[in-house]
Order: C-alpha cells, then sequence, then structure tokens
C-alpha cells in the first residue's frame, strides 16, 4: 500500500484528502505540526507528497527545494494558486505535477496514480515548442538550430509567459505585473533591457525576429 503524506495546513481541507485518498486504497499521513515539516517528511519517508504552498511561516516552494536535498519521493502540489507563473515556479523548484483547487477529484486521483507507477522523481514538466524552437522550464534553456542559450530566472519567467500566449499580443503592463505578482522587483525599463538581452541570445542561435513589438500594445511571439 503506498503511502500519501499530507502537507495542508486548512484541516477542512487536509481532512477532505485524508478521506478521499484512504477511501481510494492509499495509506494517508498528515503534518499538523509546522514548525518541524522536514523532519516529519524525513521520519515518514512516503511514496508521494501532496504539498500545498501557502504554509504558516514557509512557503511550498522553499519546503520542495529543501526535501529536494535529500529526496526524490514524487511531489505533487494541491494549491488554491493557480497562475503560469506559481506553476512554473513549483515545478523548476523540483515538484514533479501541479493541480489547483478547486480540484476535479478524478484528475487528482489519475495524477496521483501516474506519479506513483512512474516511480520517484521520473516525472518532469513538458517543455514548451514554437516553430521549432525549444524552450526547457527546468533547465532554464533555448534551443533553436543546433544551439542553445542558458536563460537567467527573469528571462526565462518573460520567455514561458510568451510562450504560453503564442501568436497572442502579450500587454508590456501584463507582463510587468506578473513579473511584481511573484516579487520580482521589474519596471517598465528594466522589462526592456530583459526582452533586449533575450533578443541578443536568439540573434546568436539566428532568430533574432522571434519576439516582436507591437508599438503601444506590447510583444508577441
Amino acid at each position: 500500500m503506498h503511502k500519501i503524506l499530507l502537507v495542508e495546513d486548512d484541516k477542512l481541507i487536509r481532512d477532505e484528502l485524508e478521506t478521499l485518498l484512504v477511501n481510494a486504497g492509499f495509506s494517508v499521513r498528515s503534518v499538523e505540526d509546522f514548525d518541524n515539516t522536514l523532519e516529519h517528511i524525513r521520519e515518514e519517508m512516503p511514496d508521494l507528497l501532496l504539498l500545498d504552498i501557502n504554509l504558516p511561516g514557509q512557503n511550498g516552494y522553499s519546503l520542495c527545494a529543501r526535501v529536494r536535498r535529500f529526496s526524490e519521493v514524487p511531489i505533487l502540489f494541491v494549491t488554491g494558486r493557480n497562475t503560469a507563473m506559481d506553476e512554473l515556479q513549483a515545478l523548476t523548484l523540483g515538484g514533479d505535477d501541479y493541480i489547483a483547487k478547486p480540484y476535479n477529484i478524478p484528475i487528482l486521483l489519475a495524477r496521483i496514480e501516474r506519479l506513483l507507477k512512474r516511480g520517484k522523481g521520473t516525472a518532469q514538466p513538458e517543455c514548451l515548442e514554437y516553430n521549432g524552437i525549444i524552450l526547457n522550464p527546468v533547465a532554464g534553456t533555448l534551443a533553436a538550430n543546433g544551439q542553445e542559450r542558458e536563460l537567467t530566472r527573469t528571462e526565462l519567467k518573460i520567455m514561458y509567459y510568451l510562450f504560453q500566449h503564442a501568436g497572442q499580443i502579450v500587454p508590456r503592463l501584463e507582463l510587468v505585473e506578473y513579473l511584481w505578482d511573484n516579487e520580482i522587483h521589474i519596471d517598465d525599463n528594466t522589462l526592456s533591457v530583459n526582452v533586449m538581452r533575450i533578443r541578443d541570445k536568439l540573434r546568436g542561435m539566428g532568430i533574432g525576429e522571434l519576439i516582436q513589438t507591437r508599438r503601444g500594445m506590447g510583444y508577441k511571439i
């Protein structure tokens, strides 16, 4: 019987998840002392970790990164935060999958089964591709024409957002707010500098026209 450890501070949601998982045939443990969460995970050594992002005194992102220092246990984020940036952050810090609340029960159970079947640490977030250009969120790279370029954290987030909205004009203000909301202190001028650096890297791979500027409107790929 697979053991699942819940790291969820909302008691109602925790009890709901525990009942659901027990009824599905899993052995379930829950963290209730959030001052010693990491120690609890070490002691339990579960087959799967269900992790929220908003936790008392810390966040799921940092906890996930710390768990990855000693374990490859599959980590499924189950959280009320549902932006693309939240998902990217969770996956790049070592999470294996991500599902937003309110979750669909059959989908949640299917994802849990998938992670358990794949084995510890094997599930990976998918790369994004556009016209033969590949963005790897985990490695933080862009690849095209047999070449690869590393991106900074901010560059990666900009490109991830543009790839998610390929073919659409993304307003500059939308990009700035998207980055600010995730505690990256960036103003309109800094956005321009980062886009310029990304374009330099793209030109080095022969794809300098990927990011188009629509004056008075925003960016488009």
